[in-house]
């Protein structure tokens, strides 16, 4: 009899979608999983280890999600994982736990063969996909959670330099860092052109708030309360924001954008060649290239 059937696997699925989606704004990888550990009785095989190390439980949760994110029905961003619409409606479209994974798998091989994939030896290859997949997750996984600890760590003053910096790095001219005390609401200030002449003048506000709730609506109105007419908004939270204070900002008729700690990192990635050395040396950062699956 086999070990790990799709029964069980579609049952561990289900239940790791239902812990999810009590999380509408994505949950940590590592979170979920325990989550999901708390909630089932693993069976002698799951709980015990690879050869290679590692817990047979997480391997074998991880590789039903790869189907599941190629069935649209789940997001993976930086270590977050996030259920889609697609993936709710489904979840109540299939009650059955392997009726669910069975579907997923379904989707998968659809995608794949959209992708004009080679199904020679297929087992083979979707095992070794499957694998470098997992193997490339769990390294973003890591690499993230470094990334945020450092941020998170980073003095309050030396963050908000870092911000600075981004932007001059990103074309904007920089001409005002706000100095330790009282800031009025503005950390930075910035314009499109070195003498200032040309309009609007962009407000900063930086949040090195890691730790902390996020910014919610009435945080976001107290900084738009100190936009003028010929001003936009930029409000940098580690934290991030709630969703409705992503919805004031974008219905607002107050430019704002909000950035989390992802938009900062991506910002901060693609603007790295920019940056001098004393900034990159705020958040150093090097590319490793890892095998993975087709996308």
């Amino acid at each position: 009899m086999a070990e790990v059937t799709k029964a069980r696997t579609g049952y561990l699925l289900r239940r790791l979608f239902a812990i999810l989606q009590a999380q509408p704004e994505g949950m940590k990888a590592g979170d979920a999983l325990a989550a999901l550990e708390g909630q089932v009785e693993l069976t002698p095989y799951e709980a015990g280890e690879y050869p290679t190390g590692g817990r047979r439980f997480e391997k074998i949760v991880r590789f039903a999600t790869v189907d599941t994110v190629k069935a649209g029905w789940l997001v993976k961003d930086k270590g977050i994982w996030t259920v889609t619409a697609e993936g709710a409606q489904a979840f109540q479209r299939h009650g059955d736990g392997e009726q669910f994974y069975r579907e997923a798998v379904r989707l998968y091989h659809k995608w794949k063969k959209a992708q004009s994939v080679v199904e020679a030896d297929e087992g083979d290859d979707e095992a070794v996909e499957k694998s470098a997949t997992i193997t490339l997750e769990q390294a973003e996984e890591m690499a993230w959670a470094e990334i945020e600890a450092h941020l998170a760590a980073m003095p309050p003053y030396e963050f908000q330099d870092l911000v600075a910096a981004m932007l001059a790095a990103m074309g904007y001219h920089v001409a005002w860092v706000a100095p330790p005390g009282k800031d009025g609401g503005v950390d930075v200030i910035a314009y499109n052109d070195p003498l200032g002449t040309r309009p609007p003048r962009i407000k900063v506000q930086v949040k090195r708030n890691a730790n902390s709730p996020k910014i919610d609506v009435m945080g976001l109105r107290s900084f738009m309360a100190v936009l003028g007419e010929g001003d936009v908004g930029l409000f940098v939270a580690l934290s991030g924001f709630t969703r409705d204070a992503d919805l004031e900002a974008r219905q607002s008729h107050r430019r704002v954008t909000l950035i989390d700690a992802a938009r900062l990192v991506d910002l901060w990635v693609r603007h790295y060649a920019q940056l001098d050395e004393g900034a990159r040396r705020r958040l150093p950062l090097k590319p490793v290239w890892f095998l993975a699956g087709e996308e």
